[in-house]
């Protein structure tokens, strides 16, 4: 019998024990991986932002508005291929109560070309632009609320309130769907100038930022000073970024949150590891007698560390995959798919990271093997007859 098969079978041995071990492993390797997906998850809009996209808003606050003539001159200057813009409408559907999802009114002939990671098809995009009251979904809000295109929505909105006598009332005109991970399909887009006639007079010709697609993405930098050079003479000021930086400004005041989780996921790996080196430490204290007839009939000192290190992998392994068995259903089928649903704006693509679950897997059986070298090293330290005169 190999050195392997030896530990699989001492394993066996106390199946209680070996089984809450192994649970325990489990549930910290799925706690792990679930926090590891939060904090991913969470950075995905930045990681996978395009490179060739510049976002340009007022310079104090993101919530300050911006002229729309702006948008004119960022589509003329140098360098800029085409230019679209969206305002912040705050809308609810007063059907579904507690369910939060994005409005923007966009432009209508631009948006879609300017983010063309959303692919809505071609007819329902040509009866959206001739629809003023139009209204295009993502397809995982769409499922969610029950929608389909022909249905008609209305909404609330507590930054807009509905003009005298009527109602903010859109058609469901098309749904998109998304080729990027970093798109939130959880979104109504309509016509901007649908809300922009119905505000007061001094209230109008004002959008939320303005998004631009540039030639050359390693120049993003530059191209996003110049354009704000374009603005520093007049009233209000812009302050351009490219998108992946933009999407990172969102996440500096959470920033204290995610190391926190960094450091909590680290330290339920920590405990992890102590839970598996007591269980073999108790392990090596019954089993001692054991090594010592092992050594008397010419096992050698080495093997005994050998035997002990291997039963602490196993251990580990067995955890650490049955924790990854659990991981997937309940992370992508179960929370991701709600955190989806719900909060597409904030986890917009929650799936666990081939990375995280290979750190996780390779951290257990680490810590196992770490974990397994103090008993490993005293029980090949001891002499033969003081190992045979203990009673296991």
């Amino acid at each position: 019998m190999t050195l392997l098969g030896l530990a699989a079978r001492n394993l066996a041995r106390n199946k209680v024990r070996t089984i809450l071990t192994v649970l325990g492993v489990a549930i910290a390797v799925l706690t792990f991986v679930f926090l590891r997906t939060i904090v991913s998850a969470w950075t995905v809009a930045a990681d996978f932002a395009a490179k060739d996209r510049i976002v340009t808003r007022h310079k104090i606050t993101f919530i300050m508005t911006l002229p729309k003539r702006y948008v004119d001159d960022v589509r003329g200057a140098a360098g800029v291929k085409r230019a679209t813009f969206a305002s912040w409408f705050g809308g609810r559907d007063p059907a579904h109560e507690t369910e939060f999802f994005g409005t923007f009114g966009v432009d209508t002939n631009s948006y879609f070309d300017v983010y063309d990671e959303m692919v809505v098809p071609p007819a329902q995009l040509e009866a959206w632009k001739q629809d003023r009251a139009g209204a295009i979904v993502g397809d995982v809000l769409a499922q969610k609320l029950g929608w389909k295109v022909g249905d008609r929505v209305t909404l609330e909105s507590g930054i807009f309130p509905a003009p005298q006598g009527q109602t903010w009332t859109f058609t469901i005109d098309g749904i998109y769907t998304a080729t990027a991970k970093s798109v939130d399909r959880s979104t109504l887009h309509f016509h901007w100038a649908y809300l922009n006639d119905a505000l007061p007079e001094r209230a109008r010709d004002q959008i939320g930022w303005i998004v631009s697609r540039i030639d050359d993405p390693s120049r993003s930098a530059d191209q996003s000073r110049a354009i704000d050079d374009l603005f520093d003479p007049r009233d209000v000021q812009t302050l351009s970024q490219d998108e992946r930086s933009f999407n990172a400004s969102f996440l500096a005041g959470i920033s204290a949150v995610l190391r926190a989780i960094d450091l909590v996921s680290l330290a339920i790996l920590a405990v992890m590891g102590l839970v598996l080196g007591n269980t073999i430490a108790m392990g090596v204290r019954e089993r001692t007698s054991e090594y010592g007839v092992l050594r008397a009939i010419g096992f050698l000192p080495s093997a005994i560390a050998g035997f002990i290190v291997a039963e602490a992998v196993l251990l580990g392994l067995a955890g650490g995959a049955l924790g990854l068995a659990i991981a997937y259903p309940f992370v992508e089928g179960g929370v991701g798919r709600w955190l989806e649903e719900n909060m597409g704006a904030m986890f917009p693509y929650f799936r666990v990271m081939t990375s995280d679950a290979l750190t996780a897997l390779a951290s257990v059986v680490g810590l196992a093997a770490v974990a397994s070298l103090v008993p490993a090293f005293t029980a090949s330290r001891l002499r033969v007859t003081e190992a045979l005169r203990r009673v296991a």
